[in-house]
Parts: structure tokens; sequence; C-alpha cells
């Protein structure tokens, strides 16, 4: 049996022990550094980064070479919680149980924190490690910024936020299925598929090894987020470590409200089973990716 939960921790702990020797550096005002540090060491299992690490395993690699490129991924995921939690986007409180980066430091301070751990990342990324050709991680910082920005999380963002209020702005084109299935792809799954293509990228795998990580980690962004709906509304906030029922009082669009509880689970089952078939020619070596999967789905259990 393969032990996820070893590996999570295993692999999070590289990504932790790194993070950490990096920030030792002095930074003024020393304030700017601590907002940062206070979201980004709050908690987390660093599902994006060890994604990274567990698709470069995947392609007969050390994982433990490119920690410092995973790593960056948790930057943008921290500094979008944090953009996220603002009274002008979600206004949530709380988040992995602690109170909100802005309820701490202020709403400008949380801005800046968010925009500096941003602009971090890609300077992480830029920076080369023995045994990564300039190629392979040019393509990476493309293609993360592609699917962190406006092509991906931020698009994803904007029409979440629009679709609180149809009123004040039109809807998209077509039926309220495929705006929320534009929100889930764009706000949660391109980050997501962007992880696990890193791995790919920097191991160079050929084009249909890259198309089948691709596949995965599209299929189970949306499976991922899709949980995160039905946690929303079943989970409780001390499990959760955010408020539960969020979604609800705010109107947003969700799987939920769209397809029903039921239809969503069983749609989120069927991505994560099709993320495990596109792992079918990889062999034993994915089984991490295969095993994080199945994990996403079974946190509605």
């Amino acid at each position: 049996m393969f032990d996820l939960k070893a590996y999570i921790a295993e692999k999070g702990g590289l990504v932790d022990s790194y993070l950490k020797s990096y920030f030792g550096f002095e930074v003024a005002p020393a304030l700017l550094k601590e907002s940062m540090a206070y979201s980004l060491f709050a908690g987390g299992k660093r599902i994006r980064p060890v994604l990274a690490l567990a698709s470069y395993e995947a392609c007969g690699k050390d994982p433990a070479k490119i920690v410092p490129y995973a790593s960056a991924l948790e930057l943008i995921h921290t500094y979008s919680l944090i953009h996220d939690d603002l009274p002008a986007m979600d206004d949530d409180d709380l988040r992995r149980g602690k109170p909100t980066n802005h309820k701490v430091y202020g709403e400008a301070m949380a801005i800046l924190a968010g925009d500096g751990l941003l602009t971090e990342a890609f300077r992480m990324l830029a920076a080369p490690q023995d045994g990564t050709t300039p190629s392979a991680l040019l393509g990476v910082i493309n293609d993360v910024a592609e699917k962190a920005g406006l092509w991906g999380m931020v698009a994803g963002q904007v029409q979440d936020m629009l679709s609180e209020n149809p009123a004040a702005a039109p809807p998209m084109a077509g039926d309220l299925r495929d705006e929320v299935t534009f929100i889930h792809i764009h706000k949660t799954a391109r980050l997501i598929t962007a992880s696990v293509r890193m791995g790919g990228l920097l191991a160079c795998a050929d084009a249909a090894g890259l198309s089948l990580l691709t596949g995965y980690g599209e299929s189970i962004g949306v499976a991922f987020q899709i949980v995160d709906d039905i946690l929303d509304l079943k989970g409780e906030t001390a499990h959760l470590g955010k408020t539960a029922g969020s979604d609800l009082r705010k109107g947003k669009l969700t799987y939920p409200a769209v397809f029903g509880l039921e239809e969503s689970s069983r749609m989120a089952e069927g991505l994560v089973e099709k993320a495990v078939g596109a792992l079918g020619s990889f062999g034993a070596q994915a089984r991490p990716l295969r095993a994080i999967a199945r994990y996403i789905f079974e946190r509605t259990k």
C-alpha cells in the first residue's frame, strides 16, 4: 500500500524547509516580510508544490532537485488566498484556522504582501538550478505565468465575482453550466495544471507524456474545486479552517448550486477516475499522482 500521508508530509517538508531557508533574508520595512510569512507559513499541505515534485518523479527524476521551483508555486497560491480574502473580494475573516492577513495587518499591507509573494515567486523561478536547461526553465516560467494570470486564475477570479451580481455585469454567453465550468477551470484548475506540467517540463518529457500530465492536471483541478464547493456546504468551520457556508451566503456560482450535491459528487468522482486513467502509460513512479487524485475525492467522505 502506498502511504500518501507520509509522502505528502515528506515532500511538503522539503518545501517548508526550503521556504524557511529562503525567507531568512531581511527586508525593509520588516513588516512586509512579517505579513508575507504570516500567510505563507500558516499551514496547508503544499499540494501544488507536491504535485510538481510528484510529476517530476513520474518522469523518472529525483524530485529533490526541483524543490526551489516547486516552492515558488506556494508563493503564488498564498498570494491568491491573501487577495481572495480581502473585503473587496470574498471578505473572509478566517483562513487555515487563523485570522486572514488583512485582519491582522490591514488591507493595504495584505495587498502589498500578496504583491510581494507573487513577484518573488517569479524571481525564484528564474534562478538557475543545477541540471535544468534554460529552455525548460523558460517554458516553465511562461506556463506558470499564463495559468496564474489573465489566461487562468485571475480570469477565473474575475468571473467568480461577476457571477455574484449578474445584474451589475452581463453573464457569460451560454448557460450557468458553462459559466461555473469556466470559473472552476480558470480559478483553480489552471494553476494546479501548471503545477503538474512543471514536473514534466523540467524533466523534458516528450509531447505525449506532457499531454497526459496536462489531462491529469486539468481533471484533478476541476475535481478539487468541486470538492471544495461540496465541503463548503457539508463541512464545519473548525475542520475546514475557513468559514463554512460562505459560498451560499455570498451567492457564489458553484457546482452544487448548479448541478446539486449528488450530481456534483458524481462529477468529481468521474473526473478523478479520468485523471487516474490519463496516467495509464506511466509506471509505478506515478503512484503518488494516482493517490493524490483519489485523495481529492475522498475528502468528501
